[in-house]
């Protein structure tokens, strides 16, 4: 039984393969990890540091508001979801002539977020559908405007069946 010796060109050839493989292995990685979920919670960490102040001064003036909204989400049988959000101010009293919208955001993936529009259906009742909502967990992002100024922003965190 003769076996062929082990030379330098051999050796050379199996260091290249292995490292070869490796590197394309962690390449193929890589790749899929970042076409798969960025990291990033904004599109421009910059341009959300810098409107940080504003959003403050915002949450500031909503809570001074003291309005009681609430929202309620269902999911259907046909796989969509019903919005409906009821604003009352202080006194307790219907807010009526706002300007309502939803989202569905995925806590974990962005490209499945869905948007909401939400119409009043009574005074100080806003509704909406959702077309396709998969169950799990999203969270719900309410925004409210009036004369073309945010007034009202809540995120909550639901759980869809």
């Amino acid at each position: 039984m003769s076996s062929k010796p082990l030379t330098g060109t051999k050796v050379f050839l199996m260091l290249v393969a292995f490292f070869g493989l490796v590197i394309g292995v962690n390449l193929t990685m890589m790749k899929l990890a970042i076409a798969t979920l960025p990291g990033t919670d904004v599109d421009s960490p910059y341009a959300a540091g810098l409107t940080y102040d504003r959003e403050i001064s915002a949450a500031h003036d909503q809570a001074l508001r003291e309005w009681k909204v609430n929202a309620h989400i269902e999911r259907r049988n046909d796989g969509g979801a019903v919005v409906q959000v009821e604003a009352r101010d202080a006194g307790g009293r219907p807010i009526a002539g706002l300007k309502f919208g939803g989202r569905l955001e995925r806590p974990t993936d962005k490209r499945a977020d869905l948007a909401v529009e939400l119409t009043e259906a009574g005074i100080g009742l806003y509704r909406g559908d959702a077309a396709s909502v998969a169950p799990g967990q999203w969270d719900l992002v309410i925004e409210g405007e009036a004369r073309g100024t945010r007034v009202f922003l809540s995120r909550n965190r639901v759980l869809l069946n």
